[in-house]
């Protein structure tokens, strides 16, 4: 007689197992992109905007900067609230301003609304990414949490290097403030998606004031184990990210290659194929590899610098190692997030923003580090420079291994409080 099949029901009073809808999951990661790609729209634009706003050379860089500021002020006091407040209504807001600062970045007529435009869009457009990547996280099952936070983080990679040629191509036909236009049409069908597939979700938070919501962001910076340690492990990760993209521009703008900026830009999109690796990096964390996942990925990071090191000798050099830097940083992106994302934690915005953070300092490191380290030691030293980052990461992500589970997916985040 053959084995009987039996089907396991859940205990009374568990949770049933949730599968989001595939629709809802492809919402969530083209809603992510189109989110994210406004941060970086002005980054080809800065010669338009210069010349009709009377930048200098030496000052137009404050428009980058007034976008990261935002970027900055929307972790600290924008993410935070998806934890207090119902998330849904909280993304249709957000998203409704979000359209309201493109309209009014679009037909700035002074540098003081441009630059209060773009400290707007670096506000809301990361506030609307990072708290949809909650909100998904939240949607999941646990099961699948990797999976669809895979899924979300694959179209902020898309939509972070698509926002750059996208920005050339319709500037070019139609001028600059086209391009912000083309985003608030987006973001009004975006809207209309999501105002009817978007799942609600009740606040987690909803007894704390939004003062003890920030200061309990410290707490979980303080006592959260996993958000430490895969915190650092983003901020190593980020640094040489941001060691590499921060320098490519300088050797491949001078001689020999004096290569224009949509050609550079190109290369940017080599790195989706690390978007298509990442939601596979998410499953691999949903059935408990995500420690191996993330010593593959540093293993590939470090490998990475020694085909960037020969870019001077073929470009097929450098496509290969912007394959593995990007392949291998959305694997350790998403199993980071995967992580620390694990279990059913009330704090999911918090957490995301907390992580968030590692990721800011890492990256302002990373670029500092890389000009400096250029001007003295040229494309090499960046490249040694990156390796010994990496290196880096690997031996921490080792020692780490003592202080957490093999798969932190296994257990919930507040297990691994102070474990040592």
């Amino acid at each position: 007689m053959p084995d009987e099949i039996v089907v396991k029901k859940p205990l009374p009073g568990s949770p049933a197992p949730v599968t989001l809808p595939g629709s809802t999951v492809l919402l969530f990661a083209i809603a992510c992109g189109l989110s994210v790609a406004n941060v970086y729209y002005a980054q080809p634009l800065l010669d338009a905007l210069a010349r009709d706003f009377g930048f200098s050379a030496a000052t137009i860089g404050i428009v980058i900067t007034m976008t990261q500021a935002g970027c900055a002020l929307a972790l600290l006091l924008l993410v935070p609230l998806g934890d207090l407040l119902e998330r849904r209504r909280l993304m249709l807001v957000q998203l409704v301003l979000l359209i309201v600062a493109l309209l009014a970045t679009a037909t700035a007529s002074t540098s003081f609304w441009l630059l209060t435009g773009m400290l707007a869009l670096g506000l809301l457009g990361t506030a609307m990414t990072q708290g949809l990547i909650a909100c998904a996280a939240s949607a999941a099952g646990s099961a699948e949490r990797g999976r669809v936070v895979g899924a979300a983080q694959g179209g902020v990679v898309i939509g972070l290097l698509l926002a750059r040629t996208l920005a050339g191509t319709v500037a070019e036909v139609a001028g600059w403030r086209m391009v912000y236009l083309v985003s608030a049409a987006l973001a009004v069908l975006l809207l209309t998606a999501l105002w009817r597939l978007l799942p609600q979700q009740l606040p987690t938070a909803s007894r704390l004031s939004y003062r003890a919501l920030l200061q309990s962001m410290l707490s979980l910076l303080t006592q959260q184990r996993v958000l430490q340690i895969r915190g650092v492990i983003a901020l190593l990760m980020f640094a040489a990210f941001s060691i590499f993209w921060s320098a490519m521009v300088l050797p491949l703008s001078a001689p020999p290659f004096v290569l224009s900026h949509a050609q550079i830009g190109a290369f940017g999109l080599v790195g989706v194929i690390g978007a298509l690796g990442a939601a596979r990096a998410g499953k691999r964390a949903d059935q408990g590899y995500g420690q191996q996942t993330t010593g593959i990925a540093w293993l590939l990071l470090l490998a990475a610098w020694l085909p960037l090191a020969l870019m001077a000798h073929t470009m097929w050099a450098l496509v290969l190692g912007i394959v593995l830097l990007d392949l291998a940083g959305q694997a350790i992106h998403v199993t980071n997030q995967s992580m620390i994302f694990s279990g059913d934690s009330q704090s999911h915005s918090r957490l995301v923003a907390c992580y968030m953070l590692f990721y800011a300092v890492g990256s302002g490191i990373g670029a500092i580090a890389a000009t400096s380290v250029y001007a003295f030691a040229g494309w090499y030293g960046v490249c040694l420079l990156g390796a010994l980052v990496s290196l880096t990461g690997l031996l921490f992500w080792a020692w780490s291994l003592r202080y957490m589970p093999a798969s932190a997916a296994a257990a919930s985040p507040d297990d691994m409080c102070g474990q040592r």
